[in-house]
């Protein structure tokens, strides 16, 4: 027997042993998977080889070959094939088969009543197969109905039977369809009306096949009065039991994200739904839809599904994306989706700008950690704890270590972002006089500005005293300050002028001239990669470090401003003790 692949050629799949069972269902799945998908021509030779092959197949393999073609584009001879088949089987295919409109008119009156009913769903089809689709409702719209079933009904309406038509008896292939008329005739009132009418003997029918008055009104006194007396058993066999809530179920979507194939919970409550969807009503969080964007995997989304169905309630669904072997165009997703654990979490995060500032600053907490250890293993290298180091090692080990306060500074920035985004910042009354402050900041970024070849001239009124918090006060103007001496150039004065102003302090401080050509708004553009070309620029870029500095200044009750020539920042000031009580904002 010929081992059979997928990616065989339709010589190699038509010349294997059918003799067995599984021979049959391979090349079966071969044949469908290469005509299907256009990777082979479906002539007639072919398509006839599949319909001998069809009753050696058991209905659950060729269900699962017509769910394989949904979305892939099968050609009319195998839309053809697999709409003359089981409605089970027929009914994936023609959900989303795409032939031409003379294809679809030419294979209507070879349909089953289900699988027109199908069709009659679809809202892509051509306005000519619509029109046609109308001419068969007189047919489809039509109860058959067995002689015994006619008797029966003529019986329990208390009509005169009339002897039915001759009916042509025909032998129904494996089908999983049932007749309304079977469900109904189980019905325990359809079944009381048709025990009555066929076994009291109290009072049989005329011979001539009419019913009396008085025997109508007994009848339906009978029937209300076992009614009431069986009261709530009779309501629960006629109303449906509660649905059962589902614990898992599998899903296919569509190139576009919705979800178009449902197997283990109720389809009405998912199919429709999609993966690209955002905002306060979506079904799903930013983990799905974000995948689906870089059409990637994921797992752990959260879905949530209202409603009274087995589907309704919190969902964890995992996905992996599908993409056709010929093209690789992208063809959707297919995935799983289960109940949440009980220590998980099953609410969808909808205050996305917190969720994202809580991972912001896990990320932070993270990356602190590793960056420390760098800079503390390099201050060992370069002070010789470990032993003797060439001095070549040594300058590279300064280097490391340089370069790790920078970008523990850049993290700091970044986690006083996050708090100030979470509204988790944490400030303490306090008073800070700018004189001293402003000496040791510059101080400190004297070598910055010895690298810029700039100088810098603090000035700060006996009275510029700032109502804040100190860590906070220290940081704003330190970085605001870094952020200017990074941008000036050879020669140039950065001049920092202090004063008080009623309740305010003000701060001037002087803008480079190589930011003389951005308007307030451009400067807070600057990004990371232009500013990078300046020596000692800040790690995030001179717009990051801007926006961070006017968002901790509206956090500390003050504002900083975007002039032509200057800078200014306006923070509460404090009242002194010669002048009374301090007050904190």
């Amino acid at each position: 027997m010929v081992a059979l692949r997928f990616d065989d050629s339709l010589e190699t799949v038509l010349s294997a042993d059918v003799s067995t069972p599984f021979g049959a269902q391979s090349t079966w799945r071969q044949l469908v998977d290469l005509l299907g998908r256009r990777r082979a021509k479906a002539d007639p030779a072919t398509i006839a080889r599949l319909r001998a092959l069809r009753p050696s197949v058991p209905l659950a393999v060729r269900a699962a070959s017509a769910r394989a073609l949904a979305y892939a584009d099968p050609p009319a001879e195998v839309v053809r094939l697999f709409a003359e088949d089981d409605s089970v089987i027929a009914a994936p295919v023609l959900r989303s088969a795409r032939i031409a409109e003379r294809d679809w008119i030419a294979l209507l009156p070879n349909l089953s009543a289900v699988g027109r009913s199908v069709l009659r769903h679809r809202r892509d089809l051509p306005t000519g197969v619509e029109r046609a689709l109308e001419a068969f409702g007189s047919v489809d719209f039509v109860l058959q109905a067995s002689p015994e079933a006619v008797r029966k009904a003529a019986s329990v309406r208390f009509l005169r039977p009339v002897a039915p038509a001759p009916v042509k008896t025909v032998v129904a292939p494996e089908s999983s369809f049932a007749s309304i008329a079977s469900i109904a005739n189980g019905l325990p009132v359809v079944a009381e009306a048709l025990r009555q009418s066929t076994t009291d003997p109290a009072t049989p029918p005329p011979a001539d096949g009419s019913f009396q008055i008085a025997e109508i009104v007994a009848r339906l006194d009978a029937f209300h009065r076992e009614r009431d007396e069986q009261g709530p058993q009779l309501q629960a066999e006629l109303l449906p039991a509660e649905p059962q809530e589902s614990r898992g179920f599998q899903f296919e979507t569509d190139a576009r994200g919705v979800i178009r194939w449902v197997e283990g919970a109720s389809r009405a409550a998912l199919i429709g739904l999609s993966l690209d969807a955002t905002g306060e009503d979506a079904a799903v969080d930013g983990v799905a839809s974000g995948a689906f964007r870089r059409r990637s995997g994921f797992a752990n989304a959260r879905l949530v599904i209202v409603g009274t169905s087995d589907a309704a309630g919190h969902w964890r669904i995992g996905g992996a994306p599908m993409f056709d072997r010929a093209s690789g165009r992208f063809t959707g997703y297919r995935g799983t989706g289960r109940r949440p654990r009980a220590e998980e979490s099953a609410e969808i995060a909808r205050d996305r700008r917190s969720a994202g500032s809580d991972a912001l600053r896990q990320l932070v907490h993270e990356l602190r950690t590793p960056a420390n250890a760098i800079a503390g293993f390099a201050e060992m290298i370069e002070s010789e704890m470990l032993g003797s180091v060439p001095q070549t090692y040594r300058g590279r080990a300064g280097m490391i270590r340089e370069q790790v306060h920078a970008l523990l500074g850049a993290i700091d920035d970044i986690d006083m972002a996050a708090r100030i985004d979470s509204r988790a910042l944490d400030l303490r009354p306090d008073v800070v006089v700018l004189a001293p402050l402003l000496a040791r900041i510059a101080g400190d970024l004297g070598p910055l500005a010895g690298l810029r070849s700039a100088v810098i001239e603090c000035r700060a009124a006996p009275d510029a005293v700032v109502s804040g918090d100190d860590r906070a006060v220290e940081r704003l103007i330190g970085r605001l300050l870094a952020t200017l001496v990074a941008s000036a150039q050879a020669g140039e004065r950065i001049v920092v002028a202090a004063v008080r102003e009623d309740a305010q302090v003000v701060i001037m401080f002087d803008r480079p001239q190589s930011l003389a050509a951005y308007t307030a708004e451009a400067l807070l553009q600057i990004d990371a990669e232009h500013a990078a070309e300046q020596a000692g620029a800040p790690l995030l870029g001179t717009g990051f470090a801007l926006r961070l500095a006017r968002n901790l200044a509206s956090e500390l009750g003050g504002a900083l401003m975007l002039g032509d020539t200057a800078l200014t920042l306006r923070l509460p000031a404090a009242v002194t003790a010669g002048m009374g009580q301090a007050s904190f904002n």
